[in-house]
């Protein structure tokens, strides 16, 4: 599984679904602009960068996990992070994303009918971008799963 993340993630929205996938034996791998770096959450947590973007091929993974808080945000600078995403959106793949991360879908330009959970402070942004807001604790829309916080994870996490 993909994982784009890089420094002030919403420490939890990276821990605790990288660990459920994990425990259902899923290979959860970094994604960051360098390798081998150390990213910090928001409230400390680090966690080491395995690879950067222009090492890694979407077609090489099966899933995609976006964690929230600044990081989406720090990430949409760089065009390859939307382009990454975009490809899993186009195949069909399973994405994962919360809070914050379904910034990086917005760039996509892929979010046209999807219904999508994310933080209330994007709604208007996921509605531009043609999505169909749902503030919902979960929200499953073709291949993609969504939810709004922190306090969603268990049911993030369960489906």
């Amino acid at each position: 599984m993909a994982t784009l993340l890089t420094n002030l993630f919403e420490d939890v929205e990276y821990t605790e679904p990288a660990q459920a996938f994990k425990e259902a034996g899923h290979e959860v791998i970094t994604i960051d602009k360098q390798s081998g770096n150390e990213v910090t959450g928001k409230k400390g947590t680090s966690v080491k960068i395995d690879k950067a973007i222009n090492e890694v091929n979407p077609a090489d993974f099966n899933a995609l996990l976006i964690p929230g808080e600044f990081s989406p945000d720090l990430l949409r600078e760089d065009d390859r992070f939307g382009e990454f995403a975009k490809v899993f959106i186009q195949d069909e793949k399973p994405i994962f994303s919360i809070c914050h991360g379904p910034q990086v879908l917005i760039d996509t330009d892929l979010l046209k009918g999807v219904d999508i959970a994310g933080y209330k402070s994007i709604r208007n942004d996921l509605k531009n971008a043609g999505a169909n807001y749902k503030d919902e604790e979960v929200v499953i829309s073709k291949n993609i799963l969504t939810s709004r916080e922190p306090k969603d994870i268990p049911a993030f996490n369960r489906e």
